[in-house]
């Protein structure tokens, strides 16, 4: 019996340290794409024509601080379980998060609003489908990213607007 605990603890501490890995790791690299486009919000999107209901621009960090700890527990859930699904889902979420990475370059960097919203609508697909994966390895791993694909959703209609709005 105390061999049964120690597997179920050793277990338990294993998919701990892959969430919490996953989800460091996720929002490392978000914070540094949000660095990465402070001066550019500061000098250019300040000035570009948006929306009435465009969100305050300090909602976003709060916002995407959230998403991508919930993204990396997510990861880590489909890490630590094994399925036939899991090599394919992982890759899925790759590319997805390096969509998630260039949007921003080519939005604020880039200054590219039309690219940015052709970009978006394939990371709002590719999400669609890593959430499909995940929620077939471990349902709770899928849940976690529709917080994700609701707030890209919302995200691709404002690039949208604001691209009809700056043409």
């Amino acid at each position: 019996m105390l061999a049964w605990k120690h597997f179920i603890f050793s277990m338990r501490q294993s998919l701990f340290l892959k969430a919490s890995l996953c989800a460091t790791i996720c929002l490392i690299l978000g914070i540094a794409s949000g660095f990465s486009t402070t001066e550019s919000i500061r000098n250019w999107y300040v000035f570009i024509n948006k929306p009435s209901w465009n969100p305050p621009n300090w909602l976003f960090g709060p916002v995407w601080t959230i998403l991508y700890i919930c993204m990396g527990i997510a990861l880590g859930l489909v890490w630590h379980h094994k399925h036939l699904l899991q090599k394919r889902a992982i890759i899925l979420f790759i590319a997805q998060f390096i969509l998630n990475l260039c949007w921003s370059a080519i939005f604020f960097n880039s200054h590219q609003i039309g690219w940015a919203f052709a970009e978006i609508l394939i990371m709002l697909v590719m999400i669609a489908i890593t959430l499909y994966h995940f929620y077939q390895i471990k349902k709770v791993a899928g849940i976690l990213l529709i917080p994700y694909l609701i707030w890209v959703s919302f995200a691709t209609i404002l690039n949208g607007t604001i691209w009809q709005l700056n043409s």
